[in-house]
């Protein structure tokens, strides 16, 4: 959990993470007759397009005969149902288990495949209903690629919370209950981003809070303008959630930016330029759409990657509050460079300054050494 003390280190992004379970297997063998009345498939790539239009349509049994020698049949089936599964990473996610056998010759053999499924056909169409409507609703005329991730990101963090009972997996069960784990999460995100044209994908892995243990997690990889970025809507989710409480610190993050406390072993493509620098390329080069880029800039806090704005005293922190506080204002962000003892010192050294209810939290600022800040008052 994300919490909030007085004067005392607070964990960012430490929130629970779900299970991203594969789908468990079973195999069956059995020498006996292939039915005639099942389709006849003669390929592995027959197998696999069979699959993938059965799952598609959410079918719980399949069978077919295939004809051909069978030495190798139980790989083949696994492959198939592999490659069905793959051909859409919304349908991979929703598939809770699978099982499968054959009975058969050397020479033919029918095989049935058992799927279970966490959500129906019917439910995934109420999904893409709702999606549609939803991308209607946040997304306006002459919106580009970066403001559409923005806005539907804000959306999932508003519009869902935290599953914790660990019962709720899918797109369907968050937006009919508006709670989900991170797979229902991610599986949101994906639908939302695909919809308003944004190519992205779901990646599996490890989260690991400040001072806990990893745990099984899924958050998503979001192209834009070829430059792919890691965008964790369950992290970015704080808990418990204030109104309009929206995070960025997994906005659009590098390779390098989400290992600190996120990992993965399948292949990905890499992410490897920060979006920090992304946006200021795009300002740089000038054109109608650089106050989009700059307001992004705003909201994201990127100033804080500039070398000026580090506050590395405590004659630099009072001097930042103070003003904050003449101009009425009751919290600030800020860089901070020193370690979380120092921090602390300086942060007591507010005091002196008339403020009361001081609290902060803070979390290292990407991978420079420095801490990133948010402290309040009254």
């Amino acid at each position: 959990m994300k919490k909030r003390y007085t004067l005392v280190k607070a964990m960012l992004g430490g929130m629970l993470v779900c299970a991203a379970l594969p789908p468990a297997l079973y195999w069956g063998w059995d020498h006996a007759y292939a039915a005639s009345t099942s389709a006849v498939l003669q390929s592995g790539a027959e197998m696999a397009q069979k699959l993938t239009s059965a799952m598609n349509n959410r079918r719980e049994n399949i069978t077919f005969v295939y004809e051909g020698k069978t030495t190798n049949l139980k790989s083949q089936v696994q492959k198939a149902i592999d490659q069905a599964m793959g051909s859409d990473p919304y349908l991979y996610y929703i598939i809770d288990s699978y099982a499968f056998s054959y009975r058969g010759s050397s020479r033919s053999a029918k095989v049935t495949v058992q799927v279970a499924y966490r959500e129906t056909l019917q439910q995934t169409a109420l999904v893409n209903k709702q999606v549609k409507t939803i991308l209607q609703q946040i997304i306006t005329p002459g919106m580009n690629q970066h403001q559409k991730v923005k806005v539907i990101h804000d959306w999932v963090v508003l519009h869902l919370q935290y599953d914790n009972t660990y019962r709720k997996y899918t797109a369907y069960e968050g937006l009919q209950t508006g709670s989900a784990v991170c797979q229902g999460y991610s599986l949101l995100t994906y639908k939302l981003l695909l919809g308003a044209g944004i190519p992205n994908k779901i990646v599996e892995g490890t989260a690991k809070p400040e001072g806990g243990v990893a745990q099984s997690h899924a958050w998503n990889l979001v192209q834009l303008d070829g430059r792919w970025y890691h965008l964790d809507t369950t992290w970015d989710d704080p808990t418990p959630s204030p109104e309009g409480g929206v995070s960025t610190v997994y906005y659009m993050r590098t390779d390098a930016q989400m290992r600190r406390d996120h990992s993965w072993t399948k292949s990905y493509p890499a992410a490897s330029i920060g979006y920090a620098q992304t946006l200021s390329e795009l300002v740089s080069r000038g054109g109608q759409s650089v106050p989009v880029y700059q307001e992004l800039q705003k909201k994201l806090d990127y100033r804080l990657y500039e070398e000026d704005e580090v506050i590395t005293s405590a004659a630099e922190l009072n001097t930042l509050v103070r003003e904050a506080a003449a101009s009425g204002k009751q919290s600030l962000l800020f860089r901070y460079r020193g370690s979380e003892k120092l921090l602390k010192i300086d942060l007591q050294g507010l005091y002196s300054l008339g403020l009361e209810n001081l609290a902060y939290t803070s979390s290292p600022f990407d991978n420079t050494g420095d801490l990133k800040v948010y402290v309040t008052w009254k």
